[in-house]
């Protein structure tokens, strides 16, 4: 741990953001200066009172030149969406940027003209930016390049996503944006493009440490229906509508498959046709001269997830600061930046 803390801002304050505003707040090596709100009823307030802690003295703002004045070392920057002119400005402040927006994860799959201007913002500021989470991040990143530390010989590496939604009072959610509850079709294009694009990176960005790029790129879905009427938390899904849904993102090299990440969500175990479900967690499978299987279960009861799991994105966004602010200028990829450690003192 440095001497001097560092001087961390809150970018946002919603789910992730608000679990990742406490993780600051109780971090032994970080000093919280700001917090940015995009509400009127958050702005003017303490950031203790914006995520159940006591007072800090930090008082929330919807100024972005207040923020910038800050001079902080680091913006934790957890916003619904990508404000690249934003982004490029905080880097250019001299403030390193660590955010669980999907965008950063592999430079070489921004658009090239966004990717030139944050390069030239992180030149600008001697500061780096990195994207980060449990999903993609955690499981799809650090994980995989842990497990082929011990292979000389890689076939096929897959992780398997699982989510038991079943108590997830969230009717818009379920019904209105996931499918749930309605007539089984194809996949739309939107969804499968939203977990290429999210998950691609990720994938693309192992193999290509691993010294083994991808030549291709897909993404696949399918669906289960309910064999009878099955209540939820949520409401009620009939007979023959979407019980469960998988979204495989594949990886390709020498026209086999080697890297895959696979969602399965799903609202009951009872399914038309059958399909092997896990709790709430990961599997990872690892096909080569040193193959594993490994589990990785989230033991919470299904009514405090919404509650308990965005500490899992929060909190690896919150141990990344310290290796971000001490990284060379740019765009940095988890390969490129050292073990990310957990100060837990």
């Amino acid at each position: 741990m440095s001497a001097v803390p560092l001087r961390v801002v809150q970018w946002s304050t919603g789910n992730i953001g608000t679990r990742s505003l406490q993780g600051v707040i109780g971090h032994p090596g970080m000093e919280l200066v700001g917090v940015y709100v995009h509400g009127d009823d958050k702005a003017g307030r303490d950031a203790g009172d914006l995520c159940d802690r006591p007072a800090t003295g930090v008082i929330a703002t919807s100024d972005i030149d207040e923020i910038v004045a800050l001079g902080a070392d680091c913006v934790l920057y957890m916003p619904n969406a990508c404000d690249f002119d934003v982004v490029c400005r905080l880097l250019a402040s001299g403030a390193n940027v660590v955010t669980t927006r999907g965008e950063f994860h592999r430079p070489a799959s921004l658009v090239p003209e966004l990717r030139e201007r944050v390069e030239e913002a992180c030149a600008a500021g001697g500061t780096s930016i990195h994207s980060t989470g449990s999903s993609p991040g955690f499981i799809s990143e650090a994980i995989p390049l842990v497990v082929t530390s011990i292979q000389r010989r890689l076939d096929a590496l897959t992780i398997d996503e699982f989510a038991d939604l079943s108590k997830r009072d969230s009717p818009e959610l379920l019904f209105d944006i996931m499918g749930f509850g309605k007539a089984p079709s194809t996949f739309d294009e939107g969804t499968l493009a939203y977990l290429r694009d999210s998950f691609g990176p990720s994938l693309q960005v192992v193999a290509e440490a691993l010294s083994i790029p991808l030549d291709e790129l897909e993404a696949t879905g399918e669906v289960a229906t309910a064999p009878h009427p099955i209540e939820i938390a949520a409401g009620t899904i009939e007979t023959g509508t979407v019980a469960a849904q998988r979204i495989s993102v594949t990886g390709s090299r020498d026209g086999r498959p080697l890297l895959r990440f696979r969602a399965t969500w799903y609202c009951s175990t009872e399914l038309e046709p059958a399909w092997k479900l896990l709790d709430t967690g990961w599997h990872v499978s690892v096909e080569g001269d040193a193959p594993l299987e490994i589990e990785l279960r989230m033991p919470i009861p299904l009514e405090r997830m919404a509650e308990t799991t965005p500490g899992y994105t929060a909190n690896r966004a919150v141990n990344s600061v310290a290796v971000v602010c001490g990284a060379a200028p740019g765009i940095r990829t988890t390969p490129e930046l050292p073990p990310v450690l957990a100060d837990l003192s």
